[in-house]
């Protein structure tokens, strides 16, 4: 919801008069009541799910598209060409970088080849789990939102876990302190800003306590990554600090949960990618530059809703 409200108020610092539209499944979904326009769609699994974003941005002259879930980074990948023929430009990175950002063991294999340090990771039959060193940490391979993440501690917890979760990739434990980036590109591919913090407390997947910091390790190596993937729009990079030297871990190439701290730190993007879709002049500060130690807390927030509002928006669907 805050994002939504940090574009609303990019959009009025720009006097540009435009609408903020979301989609989703469910009438009840918050963020939906701070939209402009919300609308209701299929769920991404179902055929008609493409069709009907084509025909949302079409209908509604839709000049930016974003992923927020993981799920439809691949399907927005895959359908770029498609939703960008109604004339939306679609912030996302290619098909072949979303298969690589989706998999883990595809996003380990891409840190190994440009480079840059990243926790040992095995399939399950590349490894005997009487010769592993524990603890190891089993997730899922195609995951997201921290679900199913599991430390072992010896082979007895390992053996439940590998067939507890499915699909399953094994990954050497590091112990330090998670980080966190914000690495913003231009929609075209340009580098505009890395924003680094730590997690301070997780919840639900997502941020609710962390602190700016910056260190020029995770810079120089998100920068690797924009390179090599290549990325385009918002992507979030996951490492974690081991003696000061940080091991890569995960990709996500939408925008983060944390992601109005970098915002509070002094990094709009919100106006940066307003303006470069309203073909609009904006200037962007050093990689780098923005406010360090500043600590995000946040707190759930209620909507309270009428039958007569539900079924006002259950309306709105195509």
């Amino acid at each position: 919801m805050e994002l939504v409200r940090a574009f609303q108020k990019a959009a009025e610092n720009l006097a540009i008069a435009g609408r903020i539209i979301g989609t989703d499944i469910d009438a009840l979904a918050p963020a939906l009541h701070l939209v402009d326009t919300p609308i209701l769609v299929p769920p991404y699994s179902s055929p008609d799910y493409v069709p009907r974003l084509t025909e949302i941005c079409r209908r509604e002259s839709v000049h930016l598209v974003f992923p927020l879930i993981d799920p439809d980074i691949e399907i927005l990948a895959k359908n770029k060409e498609v939703l960008e023929k109604t004339g939306a430009c679609v912030g996302v990175i290619s098909a072949s970088a979303a298969e690589t950002t989706a998999d883990k063991w595809a996003t380990f294999r891409f840190f190994e080849s440009i480079s840059i340090p990243t926790p040992r990771s095995w399939l399950p039959h590349h490894v005997d789990p009487a010769d592993i060193t524990y603890p190891v940490v089993i997730k899922p391979r195609f995951g997201s939102a921290s679900k199913n993440v599991f430390q072992v501690r010896n082979q007895r917890e390992y053996n439940f876990f590998i067939d507890y979760v499915r699909d399953p990739i094994v990954q050497e434990f590091i112990s330090g302190p998670e980080i966190t980036s914000d690495v913003l590109c231009s929609l075209k591919g340009e580098l505009l800003a890395v924003v680094s913090r730590r997690r301070v407390e997780v919840r639900w997947g997502e941020v609710s306590k962390g602190v700016t910091m910056s260190d020029p390790e995770i810079i120089k190596g998100s920068m690797k990554i924009v390179e090599s993937l290549p990325a385009v729009g918002p992507i979030t990079v996951q490492c974690i600090l081991k003696e000061s030297v940080p091991y890569f871990t995960e990709i996500n190439a939408r925008f983060a949960g944390g992601a109005p701290l970098a915002l509070a730190a002094g990094v709009d993007f919100p106006r940066w990618y307003l303006a470069e879709a309203a073909g609009l002049s904006f200037a962007v500060p050093p990689v780098g530059t923005y406010r360090k130690d500043l600590y995000l807390t946040r707190f759930d927030e209620s909507f309270f809703l009428s039958v007569a509002d539900i079924e006002q928006i259950s309306r709105n669907r195509v």
